[in-house]
């Protein structure tokens, strides 16, 4: 497992067009974020924060539940943090997504299934704004929004706070793995 350390940092990669972070020891991660989709603070070297050491701690605790592998699930959080440090603000995306009953406003770090007409999938909740929250692709498979639109993996969206539904896994006996329940 990764652990931060002060020797982390966050820059642009001008040639490689997006967002880095130095992990050190020759290892460079590279953020899934679309420079379009990035804040001014993104193009400017900046070190891991004790914030972001947190957030990753709390993203890191949430996303075990997830049946990914250790490299994807470190993946996925580091592409959270980033997320909550440097994506630009989104409008609600929430047509694609069908309202659920009795929902509840998800805390930050926490796991949500979103359902579309296509499908379901869990997603990390990066920050609750009341209404409507921020959240990051949590399943390997692409999630189809429509016949001709997907979401990938570690892609951010907002959606109003009525679409979250709990998340929640259940045994499959018959083959040994844990499966989304939506």
């Amino acid at each position: 497992m990764l652990k931060p350390n002060n020797a982390w940092k966050w820059y642009f990669d001008n040639e490689a067009q997006a967002l880095m972070l130095d992990l050190g020891e020759d290892m460079v991660f590279q953020v899934a974020i679309e420079c379009k989709q990035l804040i001014p603070d993104a193009f400017a070297e900046t070190p891991f924060s004790v914030d972001d050491a947190s957030l990753f701690q709390a993203y890191f605790d949430a996303v075990d539940a997830l049946s990914l592998s250790g490299p994807r699930k470190a993946e996925l959080v580091l592409n959270a943090v980033a997320a909550n440090r440097f994506h630009k603000p989104l409008l609600p995306k929430s047509w694609f997504f069908k309202e659920q009953e009795g929902y509840s406003a998800a805390e930050a770090g926490s796991l949500v299934t979103l359902k579309t007409e296509h499908g379901s999938e869990s997603f990390l909740v990066i920050e609750n704004a009341g209404i409507a929250s921020l959240c990051i692709h949590a399943g390997e498979s692409p999630l189809a929004l429509t016949d001709t639109k997907q979401m990938r993996f570690c892609e951010a969206i907002k959606v109003m706070n009525d679409r979250l539904s709990i998340y929640q896994q259940q045994y499959d006996s018959g083959s040994g793995h844990y499966a989304l329940v939506g």
